[in-house]
């Protein structure tokens, strides 16, 4: 009690007398209500007004960077932002400056995506590689896009892969507008899309490409994910940048990880970052919850540029050499490595590569382009972060000349190499083209191809014939043109009677002739001038027929089986051009 009571003579010190002090606290007439705020301005208005702030919000400030009282965040890099002012309709207003603070990157995402991103309609029809003379049944798909300067649409390879027609719709409109697929590159899952219709443009806007966004920073993906017909925003956080593993194209490029939801659907449209683009939605991590995966701008613009300069798509250059990593100590040691050197062991050089006549087996690669490589085959990327050095060789335009330098036999070396795009033994994709094929009294030939595999089931790995699915993954080409010709089935006939058992081999040679290729087998079969044709199989397996009846049953074969062709169209055009005789048809 002694104690309250001189609390409150230290708190009433300054007053003559207390009780006289409370009575006119008490006796204190009441404080009026504040009076009625102005409404808040619209959702639009709002959202245009804020769309430059945003902008400057996103961009590193070097002018501030060597103030210490300017405000900074943690895990941006060492870098300074600027805080942008609020709008003048919006100052002085807390429950506008909570709508700024909490939820500016979704309006403004929203805002700029309504009149920017499609959705695509695709109908589809693919190949049958276990028939290939025929189609598999029609079927619809839908994406998302996005309209760039130029008027053009940026959307998924795979929302248009083997497409017979496309459509494309704008947000709040009814009407479906036709669509051309100007260029396709499926080892980076991008493609650009055309429309001719004037009215389709009316009111369309296009987005700007930005910048690769850093760690931690938001992003809104927009798009027409499964779940509904409207445009969709989710939003999300980058977690990760680094080469990964494209589904589509199967390519390693470098791609952004981010925590936002990515269905299906989703595939195409823009993830937004301030007012422009960050990358492209296209796959996601099966397995994993609220793991996707988006393009980042360099890859967007480096298939961009390929398409403007030459107007296709020119693909994304290799290296050709497989290398080690040299992270063993006594490795090092024995291959003359001296304790500051760091760089990776060449064990494997692609023979259609710049690189085969350049590099030899044991080099040890220590720079490319002046960048270090680290013992582990990655390289400086921002602040802290590292990357591998495939990024830096992807990113070189075809016809480029890149610089190695290089150690062997103890001595450092800088070599020049030209960059190019390389076609694997085994193709592993065959999107938006007809798979090839040749009939022969019944016997089906086709060049190996991934896809041809994929037919076995999702497990075709381990479903598929265990000796062309390793050839497939590992040989390598010898000579350009090259090509993995195999016997996939054969339709039976008196002919080729007890021949049955011996599909899914490779084709050697024809008439001790090694084969090249498809069309090179094509031409030896077809100018045979011998009375037996021979075909010398994987697995010392051999088949051998009377040329003259072979000819005579091969029609036979072809109506049996409502076949309108002994060979597919490219052949039908090489035969032509060189004189040779056309492949016989049925009616």
């Amino acid at each position: 009690m002694l104690a309250a009571t001189r609390s409150l003579r230290r708190f009433s010190s300054s007053s003559s007398s207390p009780v006289r002090s409370l009575r006119r606290f008490l006796l204190r007439p009441p404080t009026p209500p504040p009076a009625a705020r102005p409404p808040l301005p619209p959702l639009r208005n709002f959202t245009r007004a804020l769309l430059p702030h945003l902008a400057a919000a996103r961009s590193f400030s070097t002018a501030s960077s060597s103030s210490p009282s300017a405000p900074s965040r943690l895990g941006e890099c060492g870098g300074v932002r600027e805080v942008p002012a609020i709008p003048e309709e919006v100052e002085g207003d807390e429950g506008a400056e909570a709508l700024v603070r909490h939820d500016t990157d979704a309006y403004a995402a929203v805002e700029l995506a309504m009149d920017s991103v499609v959705k695509v309609f695709t109908v589809s029809s693919s190949p049958n590689y276990f028939l290939p003379w025929q189609n598999k049944a029609q079927r619809e798909s839908m994406g998302s896009g996005f309209v760039i300067p130029g008027r053009r649409i940026v959307t998924n390879a795979h929302v248009v892969a083997d497409h017979t027609f496309v459509l494309v719709r704008k947000h709040g409109s009814p009407t479906k507008y036709k669509a051309e697929v100007q260029a396709v590159g499926h080892e980076c899952d991008l493609a650009l899309l055309t429309v001719e219709s004037e009215e389709f443009w009316d009111g369309v806007n296009s987005l700007e490409l930005g910048a690769i966004p850093f760690l931690q920073e938001a992003v809104a993906v927009v798009g027409y994910p499964q779940g509904g017909d409207n445009i969709s925003v989710t939003k999300g956080v980058v977690s990760r940048v680094e080469p990964t593993q494209y589904a589509h194209g199967a390519t390693q490029l470098m791609a952004i990880q981010i925590d936002a939801a990515i269905n299906p659907g989703n595939s195409g449209g823009p993830a937004i970052m301030g007012d422009k683009v960050a990358g492209v939605a296209f796959q996601n991590l099966s397995g994993a919850e609220n793991i996707g995966y988006i393009i980042p701008v360099p890859v967007i613009k480096r298939f961009i540029s390929g398409v403007e300069e030459s107007g296709k798509y020119s693909g994304f250059c290799t290296l050709g050499v497989s290398c080690q990593a040299t992270e063993n100590v006594q490795l090092r040691e024995c291959l003359g490595m001296r304790p500051e050197m760091t760089g990776v062991l060449v064990s494997r050089i692609n023979p259609l590569s710049d690189a085969f006549r350049i590099l030899k087996k044991d080099d040890i690669l220590l720079e490319f382009d002046g960048v270090p490589i680290a013992n582990d085959g990655t390289v400086p990327f921002r602040n802290r972060e590292r990357i591998t050095f495939d990024h830096l060789v992807s990113m070189k335009k075809p016809g480029e000349t890149a610089v190695l330098k290089v150690l062997r036999d103890g001595k450092e070396q800088e070599l020049s190499v030209i960059l190019r795009p390389l076609q694997p033994l085994v193709p592993v994709h065959q999107f938006d083209k007809l798979p090839s094929y040749y009939i022969f009294a019944g016997l089906v030939f086709i060049p190996l191809t991934q896809p041809y595999l994929h037919e076995f089931g999702e497990d075709w790995y381990n479903a598929s014939p265990r000796r062309l699915c390793e050839r497939a993954l590992r040989e390598l080409p010898k000579k350009a043109g090259e090509q993995l010709v195999i016997l996939s089935q054969v339709l039976m006939d008196d002919i080729n009677v007890g021949y049955e058992r011996l599909s899914e081999l490779q084709v050697k040679k024809v008439n001790g002739v090694e084969v090249e290729n498809l069309k090179h087998l094509c031409s030896l079969v077809e100018g045979c001038t011998e009375e037996n044709l021979r075909f010398d199989l994987d697995d010392e397996r051999v088949i051998i027929l009377k040329y003259q009846n072979a000819r005579l049953a091969t029609s036979r074969v072809l109506k049996r089986h409502r076949i309108p062709s002994a060979m597919s169209s490219d052949l039908v055009e090489e035969q032509a051009n060189n004189g040779e005789v056309e492949a016989s048809c049925t009616s």
